[in-house]
């Protein structure tokens, strides 16, 4: 089990590392440019901002406490986190309409779900 927590922690650390980064370094309207992330006109760039640091955050949390055994039980309180994160973007997208976008979300949400209960179950 603790191979299946790694690659999953690893694969959703390195997808919340790359949106993090981008919605930290691009501007609203580059994001809104992109055409499929409609959303962002639903918050401020200060909002926007806020996600990406969060999401960065998380996908440090979801690697480094477990990996250098310091405070390991951020790793599923981050994983925890980010399922947050996740529950809010379908919400986001069912009250938009944006049915396209909710099978990714349902699986990032479930992932991060798995590697919470897996990594608790852990400590």
């Amino acid at each position: 089990m603790n191979i299946l927590a790694w690659v999953l922690s690893g694969l959703l650390a390195a997808l919340y590392l790359t949106a993090g980064t981008m919605k930290l370094t691009q501007p609203k309207d580059k994001l809104l440019a992109s055409g499929n992330m409609n959303w962002v006109e639903e918050f401020d760039g200060g909002q926007l901002k806020a996600i990406g640091a969060v999401e960065l955050l998380g996908a440090v949390g979801l690697v480094l406490p477990w990996a250098l055994d310091i405070a390991p039980v951020l790793t599923p309180i981050a994983a925890v986190g980010l399922a947050v994160i996740q529950a809010g973007a379908v919400r986001t997208h069912l009250r938009r309409g944006e049915k396209q976008l909710l099978p990714l979300n349902a699986v990032l949400l479930a992932v991060a779900v798995v590697v919470a209960v897996l990594r608790f179950g852990q400590l």
